[in-house]
C-alpha cells in the first residue's frame, strides 16, 4: 500500500461525510424551494420589494441548481466507494489522497490533475 492509498478507517469516515454531505444538500434543496418559486406580480409591493424578491429568487434556483450538481457527484462518488473506485484519480489513476478528500469528499482528481483542468479553462 503506498503512502496515499486510503486506509479502511478513513475511507468509512469518508463515507460517512459523503452521507452527512448528501443530506445537507438534500436539506438545502427543500429550503431553496419555497425561495425560488414564482413572485406573484399582483402583490401590493413597491417595484424595488418587486425586482428585490426577483433577485433573491433568482439566486435561490442558482443555490438550488448548485446543490443538485453536487448531490450528483455526492452519489457518484458513494457509488465509486462501493466499486472500489473511490480515492483514485479519474485522469491519472493515483491516490487522491485523504486530505484532500477529507476537505472535498466529492473530489475525482487528485490536486495536480485538479490543476492542470483549471489551468486548460
Amino acid at each position: 500500500m503506498s503512502m496515499e492509498e486510503l486506509t479502511e478507517e478513513q475511507r468509512t469516515e469518508l463515507r460517512l461525510d459523503l452521507q452527512a454531505l448528501q443530506r445537507d444538500l438534500r436539506m438545502t434543496m427543500a429550503d431553496e424551494q419555497g425561495r425560488s418559486d414564482t413572485v406573484a406580480l399582483d402583490q401590493p409591493i413597491g417595484r424595488l420589494s418587486r425586482m428585490d424578491a426577483l433577485q433573491q429568487q433568482e439566486m435561490a434556483k442558482a443555490e438550488r441548481r448548485r446543490a443538485e450538481l453536487r448531490l450528483e457527484r455526492v452519489a457518484v462518488a458513494l457509488e465509486r466507494m462501493t466499486d472500489e473506485e473511490y480515492g483514485w484519480c479519474s485522469d491519472c489513476e493515483e491516490p487522491i489522497g485523504y486530505r484532500r478528500l477529507k476537505a472535498r469528499p466529492d473530489s475525482f482528481f487528485c490536486l495536480a490533475c485538479s490543476s492542470q483542468r483549471e489551468q486548460r479553462r
